[in-house]
């Protein structure tokens, strides 16, 4: 087993304590033996991506931690569609752009995500009016239950908001790869969110739209930048909460809303977490609210610990429950923390 390692410089927070054991996995086979192996043992394991969606104790993990490391893109045609298979250890928006260098249309309002290929299904990570479910054609899984390698196919995945099948049963799978279908195309699809729409229209070139993504999140602190402190998140800490239509005419008629298919809500959470008196940059000792965007909880020099985070992020959850009666729901990963 590998030496006792603090897990922070891991994290794009740059927090958490120690893991008692650690290894790292550079092929599929590698990442299925070693937690198989931990399983029989009967040790805790967690499995360690890109650590950009992870909020782990300062106690760290008693168990073996399992970094990601595989790595592998192959690409076939179908048609009028490309079949991407990327490794789960490929870093996200590399593989972004070069969809959108090769003209592959589907991933390209998700770029400057940080993170890797295998955490997308299980967040069903989306920005600007796209997420992964749009081009998921199946996700390989070691199932952890059954002790087998599966393909599980896009209408199994039980994708929905920022959710998953495999979030919703986050120790049962472990993903080993994914595999998208994208339009060749050099141009995009239809564009519907309106900030991304303002700046390039209802479609754009793939490039165009790439660009635009990354000048946007850049204003948000939202690309990993070491000379950016609000950089140092876990992208956005808390999901746009899904309301009933009596909830969402209860909130005023200045409210900011996205009409669902069922009949439900969207309200932006950074909307309700402004007007509950958390503004951009409300700060909790060494920690604060990102001075670009108020979804963000920031550890802008590296002081922080992940209570002082805790701290704020229940600071900002009681004061929105407390004025509009709405619970806001963490968008990272707790390890050995929770809210």
């Amino acid at each position: 087993m590998g030496d006792l390692r603090l897990l922070a410089p891991y994290t794009t927070l740059g927090l958490g304590g120690p893991a008692r054991a650690y290894e790292e996995a550079t092929t599929a086979e590698e990442l299925v033996s070693l937690v198989a192996e931990a399983d029989r043992r009967g040790e805790p394991t967690l499995i360690l991506g890109g650590g950009s969606n992870l909020v782990v104790s300062d106690e760290g993990f008693d168990g073996l931690v399992v970094k990601v490391a595989t790595r592998g893109v192959t690409v076939s045609r179908d048609g009028g569609q490309v079949v991407v298979e990327a490794e789960a250890g490929e870093d996200w928006d590399p593989l972004v752009a070069r969809a959108v260098a090769e003209g592959w249309s589907g991933l390209e309002c998700m770029s400057g995500i940080p993170g890797l290929v295998g955490s997308t299904p299980i967040q069903n990570v989306g920005a600007y009016g796209q997420e992964v479910a749009h081009t998921v054609r199946c996700v390989r899984v070691f199932d952890r239950r059954t002790r087998e390698v599966a393909d599980v196919e896009a209408r199994r995945c039980g994708f929905s908001y920022r959710d998953s099948a495999f979030k919703r049963d986050l120790g049962r799978y472990v993903v080993l790869g994914v595999t998208f279908a994208l339009d060749v195309s050099e141009t995009s699809g239809p564009l519907t969110y309106q900030e991304l729409v303002n700046r390039v229209g209802e479609r754009a070139a793939l490039a165009e739209v790439r660009e635009a993504v990354l000048g946007l999140r850049r204003g948000k602190g939202m690309v990993l930048d070491p000379d950016d402190p609000d950089s140092r998140s876990a992208g956005s800490f808390f999901t746009n909460p899904i309301v009933s239509a009596e909830q969402a005419a209860a909130l005023g008629d200045g409210s900011p809303r996205f009409d669902m298919p069922d009949g439900s809500v969207k309200v932006p959470a950074a909307w309700l977490i402004e007007q509950a008196g958390f503004p951009k940059g409300y700060s909790r000792g060494p920690v604060r609210i990102s001075t670009k965007h108020t979804l963000a909880l920031t550890n802008p020099h590296g002081r922080g610990t992940t209570a002082d985070l805790i701290a704020l992020a229940r600071e900002v959850r009681d004061g929105v429950l407390a004025k509009f009666g709405v619970t806001l729901v963490n968008e990272p990963v707790m390890v050995g923390c929770a809210l």
